[in-house]
């Protein structure tokens, strides 16, 4: 590419860089807009984890180019440059426009080499700047989609000067410009499709311009050979060969091509490109009066709007139409350019014939004419052929400034038009700074397009401002009230708002709008895939009521069988499966949707929550770990693979647990819930220190954190820092009053640290008040009665406390204990009995010890029994354990052990709390 721009002077250079970078400056600022986020931002090709061969198998936005959604733009080397900025400064817009103007600098000097071929420096200079600075190059430049122009255009123009060097001298052929030609157009190709079009270019500077061919000459050699006065000449012979090759290699990359999009052209609305689904003759008079609004868009680009889809352009309907004058216009003037471009020999007509390929062939493939494209109008596609344009004025201002009278007026009228032209580019790359100024400004150009109206209600959408949103959502259904999009953006709005009753009136006007079923005919065909979401948010939202689940999966079975493919459908049915109890039918759509897209790790994901509703967490955490391989940043599936292997209780597991776990908060580090995981499993491992860490911090990020500070104070409590628990309890109990086990662990505290039995009384008279038949908090309350010493009211709060637990053994024996005492003691030396799961200090009488005793076996039991839905098994054999051990005197050590037992148990039982509870 240097080589071919080796006569292009420094200064010229230099004069081309200063003129774009004092237009496109401020493009830096701009940030990610319209098409940008399909492309950029939500295209996961460009992602360092996505295999290079996803490049060659996806559209320019990422989807699979077999889908029928697929819009078949492929584009892969423009795509694979997104990836490279990707790679160096993942989102950051500033470096994605940056390399867009470097492009545009490097397409602005390989066109002033072109320029040279065919004018005088100055005016190829002058031809240079203007389309340097020409404002309808903003969408392209600017918006950094428009890259595919830029790159497509390089090669483009690269593959033409390597073709005119392919002719030799004596009029021989040079065959290796011709080769580097045919690979030029194939790269340029698979950076935008109008790359090929420089074929046809080609083709036409070869007889006209390198063969010096005109129309005349060719019809009387024709007309000689046909009536056999004359043989093809050597030097045509070469020609036709060299055209031969150049349409060989072209049919072969159309067949290419064709290959890739399998046969299949994408799928557009009438709203994208009215005119397309118009009878005639609609249809051509609309398609043939486009052709002026482009010209005039570069003949006066004042008025721009990066959108002119739906009813910006009214179709052109009757003969009568006065736009028609505008078309015959159009085509009287290219038609008179032509004839004197064929018809005449010279330099000029030579110059004007190339400006008129150059405006013409690249344009053909956006101009509807020979099939139906997503768009009405697109500023962008008038890239390349505004050089064609840039060329014309710059010969016709030669002409003009060679004639002494106009010579000022020329240089006058140029400076003017580059000055107001780089203004106007300036100020419209502001417009591209964010959606809703760029929405805003098309508005001012056009207020009859419905999806204009529905972008700046995107844009104040995304800003969480759904008020105002809402307003311009009703106005596209106003401007276009056949619009489903713009009925499901109401729907959807109405939603964000709680206005469940107007979002489901919203969408079912959506849903009263789509084409009815017509046997026979295939219904993807007819309708925007998107348009089919109508059915997923209506279901969605109707869902809500547990009465209407039913009828919300009737609606994702509606979905599913108008498209068999439709992924989204399968998926959130399988949630809604899930919330009917229908494990075994949610597994069978989400493995559906995996039939229609392996790589989604949402999918292995939700198939993992599947397995742990059929009770199966082998499956689970293996569908779990194929999320993980393909996104191995998934938030979801970290954090809960690692709840699964902390569950699961297999201590190998808890290494691999802990380093998700610290993978999960960095990914999310505002989630309290991770740091509170990481606790849980500190306290597994007796890493006492580390868990009080990670508690504290789960509690800081969220203050009434539930589970974090009950077992933050229950961690205290089992490493002897009982004082340290009370005030963490406060805070427990201070944002959730009721919290029963809270509240037995602060009556436990109270009374045996603190001594502070009014206190522990109150504890667990209010677990009482919240629950009459808690029976953990009634026996504890008799041993306040008889720390209190109040035998009589201590055996009536045990026989009411044997009524509501009759099979449990120990509060029988402690009954048995206490009559024994009134019977025996009578007005004898009172002793006090321990509160709940503790066993009293070894400084207790000797005539109580049978009675400390019984409290310390019930100590496990009575943890164990709150246990005993999960832990049957566990509560027998502590028991047992318990009878077997029991003896006249224990010693500090088995006490010590007893009450390990008992803090382990009510960690247990908080962890379950915990699970069952979603916390």
């Amino acid at each position: 590419l240097l080589e071919k721009m080796a006569d292009v002077s420094l200064k010229e250079a230099a004069l081309i860089v200063g003129v774009v970078a004092a237009c496109y400056w401020n493009s830096l600022f701009c940030g990610f807009v319209f098409d940008d986020v399909s492309a950029i931002l939500d295209n996961k090709d460009l992602h360092p984890s996505t295999p290079l061969k996803n490049l060659f198998q996806n559209d320019f936005w990422g989807t699979p180019m077999s889908e029928e959604r697929s819009h078949k733009s492929y584009r892969p080397l423009t795509v694979l440059t997104f990836r490279l900025n990707y790679l160096f400064s993942e989102l950051n817009a500033v470096s994605y426009h940056f390399l867009n103007l470097v492009f545009h600098v490097v397409v602005c000097l390989v066109f002033l080499k072109v320029c040279k071929l065919f004018l005088d420096n100055r005016s190829s200079v002058v031809a240079s700047l203007l389309f340097a600075v020409h404002p309808i190059h903003t969408e392209a430049v600017t918006g950094v989609v428009g890259r595919a122009e830029l790159l497509s255009s390089i090669f483009f123009l690269a593959a033409f000067l390597s073709y005119t060097k392919s002719k030799g001298p004596d009029n021989t052929i040079v065959w290796t410009p011709i080769a580097v030609t045919v690979f030029l157009v194939a790269v340029a190709t698979l950076c935008k499709e109008q790359g090929i079009t420089v074929v046809g270019i080609c083709c036409v500077y070869e007889v006209f311009i390198a063969q010096g061919y005109t129309l005349p000459t060719l019809l009387d050699t024709a007309v000689q050979i046909l009536r056999g006065k004359g043989s093809i000449p050597f030097s045509m012979l070469q020609t036709l060969l060299k055209l031969i090759v150049l349409m060989f290699s072209t049919l072969l990359l159309v067949v290419i091509r064709v290959q890739v999009i399998q046969s299949q052209l994408p799928v557009f609305t009438r709203f994208d490109n009215p005119a397309a689904v118009s009878p005639s003759p609609a249809r051509q008079l609309t398609f043939n009066y486009l052709l002026p609004v482009n010209a005039w868009l570069l003949l006066n680009p004042s008025e721009l709007c990066c959108d002119w889809t739906m009813g910006t352009i009214p179709l052109v309907e009757s003969l009568l139409d006065v736009r028609n004058v505008a078309t015959l216009t159009f085509f009287c003037f290219l038609g008179s350019l032509m004839v004197f471009s064929l018809r005449y020999p010279g330099d000029s007509s030579k110059t004007v014939l190339m400006a008129l390929c150059l405006i013409v062939l690249p344009f053909i493939p956006a101009s509807n004419l020979f099939f139906p494209v997503g768009f009405v109008v697109a500023e962008r596609v008038l890239y390349v052929p505004s050089m064609g344009f840039c060329i014309l004025v710059a010969h016709g201002w030669k002409k003009l400034s060679n004639k002494s009278v106009l010579r000022k007026i020329s240089w006058v009228c140029l400076a003017a038009v580059l000055f107001t032209h780089a203004l106007k580019t300036l100020h419209r790359n502001w417009d591209w700074e964010s959606e809703y100024t760029l929405f805003m400004s098309a508005l001012k150009v056009n207020k009859n397009n419905a999806k204009l109206w529905n972008n700046v209600g995107h844009a104040l959408e995304n800003e969480k401002n759904f008020e105002r949103a809402l307003q311009f959502f009703i106005q596209a259904t106003q401007v276009q009230p056949d619009d489903i999009g713009a009925h499901m953006n109401v729907g959807r709005t109405y939603k964000n708002l709680n206005k469940t009753k107007e979002a489901e009136e919203s969408y079912m006007i959506a849903k009263s709008l789509m084409p009815q079923i017509i046997p026979g005919k295939k219904y993807a065909a007819r309708v925007a895939p998107n348009h089919l979401n109508v059915y997923i948010n209506l279901a969605n939202l109707i869902r809500a009521n547990e009465s209407r689940l039913e009828e919300a999966d009737q609606l994702y079975r509606q979905a599913i069988s108008m498209r068999p493919d439709f992924k989204q459908a399968y998926i959130s049915r399988g949630e809604l499966l899930l919330k009917m109890n229908k494990p075994l039918k949610a597994k069978e759509a989400y493995l559906k949707a995996l039939e229609l897209d392996r790589t989604n790790a949402d999918l292995w994901y939700n198939l993992a929550i599947v397995y742990i509703e059929l009770k199966d967490p082998t499956e689970a955490l293996k569908n779990f770990n194929r999320a993980l391989e393909l996104n191995p940043t998934h938030k979801l599936a970290l954090f809960n693979s690692a709840l699964l292997m902390q569950e699961s209780g297999d201590a190998r597991l808890r290494p691999e647990a802990k380093q998700r776990l610290l993978h999960y908060v960095k990914e999310e580090p505002q989630d309290s819930n991770g740091y509170f995981n990481l606790g849980m499993l500190a306290m597994d491992d007796k890493k006492d220190m580390e868990a009080e860490a990670w508690m504290k911090k789960a509690i800081r990020l969220q203050p009434n954190f539930r589970s974090a500070l009950f077992n933050l104070a229950l961690l205290y409590s089992q490493t002897g820092k009982e004082l340290m628990a009370l005030p963490v309890l406060e805070d427990l109990l201070r944002y959730y009053p009721d919290h029963t086990k809270g509240l037995i662990l602060k009556g436990d505290i109270l009374m045996n640290q603190k001594k502070d039995i009014v206190g522990a009384k109150m504890c667990f008279e209010k677990i009482l008040q919240l629950d009459p038949n808690n029976v953990q908090g009634k026996h504890n309350l008799c041993v306040v009665y008889f720390e209190e010493r109040d035998l009589i009211k201590a055996e009536k709060c045990l026989v009411e406390t044997l009524a509501l637990a009759p099979h449990e053994e120990y509060i029988q024996r402690h009954l048995n204990i206490v009559r024994s005492k009134i019977a025996s003691l009578g007005a004898m030396e009172q002793s006090s009995l321990p509160s709940d799961g503790t066993a009293a200090t070894e400084a207790k009488k000797n005539s109580f010890q049978n009675l400390k005793e019984a409290k310390s076996e019930k100590t496990t039991t009575q943890s164990t029994a709150d246990n005993k839905k999960e832990h049957s098994k566990n509560k027998k054999s502590t028991e047992k354990s318990s009878v077997d051990k029991e003896t006249p005197k224990k010693s500090t050590k088995e006490i010590k052990d007893i009450e390990k037992k008992r803090v382990a148990a009510l960690k247990r039982l908080e962890e379950i709390e915990r699970i069952l509870n979603g916390e």
